[in-house]
């Protein structure tokens, strides 16, 4: 079987690092899946889950706040402006954040804050899906 070494590294230093046989990221245009092998690319990632398919056919997931990807031929590196292991994840808080981040867009006047109050809204959006997806694996 063909595998794939895969690195998640944040500012806060290495999430992950091993090989697997399938990655899946939230890319800015819609979601990759990455085999061995893939063609090279580069691209900005949004808010979400990657997922990690290891050799044995588990799956581990981690949140991001957004990033890049490098795919190389037998290599992915994902560089997270923040990342957490799914384990780390809460519910209870995703959703709070959730929560402010709408309330935060209906009070936004000025253009600038729209767009912040946006920004926040979809992750803390991506943040809660994510953690209900975990939930529901568990």
């Amino acid at each position: 079987m063909a595998t794939i070494d895969v690195d998640i590294v944040s500012a806060e230093g290495e999430i992950h690092s091993g090989v697997a046989q399938m990655v899946y990221a939230p890319a800015k245009m819609g979601e990759l899946g990455i085999a061995p092998r893939h063609a090279p690319l580069l691209t900005m990632l949004k808010p979400g889950e990657v997922r990690v398919e290891d050799t044995d056919g588990k799956e581990h997931m981690f949140y991001i706040t957004g990033g890049i990807i490098e795919i190389q031929p037998h290599r992915v590196t994902v560089l997270a402006d923040t990342a957490l292991r799914g384990d780390q994840l809460d519910e209870a808080a995703a959703l709070a954040a959730q929560q402010e981040a709408e309330k935060a867009l209906e009070g936004a006047s000025e253009e600038t804050d729209l767009a912040r109050a946006q920004a926040e809204l979809a992750e803390a959006t991506a943040r809660y899906r994510a953690a209900q997806k975990l939930k529901g694996k568990r």
